[in-house]
């Protein structure tokens, strides 16, 4: 790309799969209080769509106002289940109650990103994924979070698709890199389209 690429978060994640799909980014922690803007929003009835937006929209304007010569990306995840946004679980015991809350049920994952350039948005898109949980045994769960705590932690529902979490599922319906917390494929149409990578 012509311009600096920049990742306005510190995910590891979200960096590989870009570099993986061979762009050149550096990333920037954005810092905002995620867990106070998202209380706001929520106690304003704000959908866990336009919650995942607003949070993803808010970290890329952080970064684009000290780099206003890159191109940022803001992204942000929410798991939504019944209209109810869960964040990322504290403790083991927050994530137990977030599994046995999402066991035999169907929940979304939002994963929301943002792009600006010259301190104004400039593309935006929120994908989205259906993933399905199987009636799994209170001994198979106390099992899983024995061996997966602190790294599940990390991630909205106390689970992670990229290792043991995926035998918590019954079904998924979606795009693995929006599970993973960026909708990559739409990304890399964008890039495409405005000539910033070669297509």
């Amino acid at each position: 790309m012509s311009q600096p690429f920049v990742l306005a978060s510190s995910s590891a994640i979200r960096r590989d799969l870009l570099r993986n799909a061979g762009l050149e980014v550096s990333t920037q922690a954005a810092r905002i209080d995620e867990d106070t803007i998202r209380q706001s929003l929520e106690a304003e009835a704000a959908k866990p769509r336009d919650i995942a937006d607003a949070l993803a929209e808010m970290k890329a304007a952080k970064v684009s106002a000290r780099m206003p010569g890159a191109l940022v990306l803001g992204c942000d995840q929410v798991l939504d289940f019944k209209g109810q946004v869960f964040a990322k679980p504290e403790t083991a015991a927050e994530a137990r109650q977030h599994l046995l809350a999402l066991r035999g049920q169907t929940h979304s994952l939002l994963s929301a990103a943002v792009l600006y350039e010259s301190g104004k948005p400039v593309w935006r898109h929120v994908g989205q994924a259906r993933l399905t949980m199987r009636s799994f045994s209170d001994t198979y769960l106390d099992a899983y979070l024995t061996r997966n705590w602190p790294a599940i932690g990390h991630s909205v529902g106390g689970y992670q698709l990229e290792s043991e979490g995926v035998r918590l599922f019954d079904r998924i319906e979606g795009d693995y890199f929006t599970i993973l917390g960026l909708p990559l494929l739409p990304l890399l149409s964008y890039l495409a389209t405005r000539g910033l990578i070669p297509a």
